[in-house]
């Protein structure tokens, strides 16, 4: 398994490195968002200040990386 990080633009998903593949070869993709998207996502409909923000964040990414 291989796991690259990818960037999205123009509805193709371009590497960010060299992957070691050859041309014409098919291979499975599994999509995951970055972590920040993740959270910001999590965020998104709370309306706080920025200090409670971060412990409220904090409190979310700790109970989510726990759960996992």
């Amino acid at each position: 398994m291989m796991t690259v990080k990818v960037r999205y633009e123009n509805n193709v998903l371009m590497p960010l490195e060299k992957l070691d593949l050859a041309d014409g070869e098919e291979v499975e993709i599994e999509i995951v968002k970055s972590n920040a998207d993740r959270l910001i996502g999590l965020l998104k409909d709370i309306d706080m200040d920025s200090v409670d923000l971060q412990h409220a964040a904090r409190d979310m990414w700790v109970r989510k990386v726990v759960s996992d």
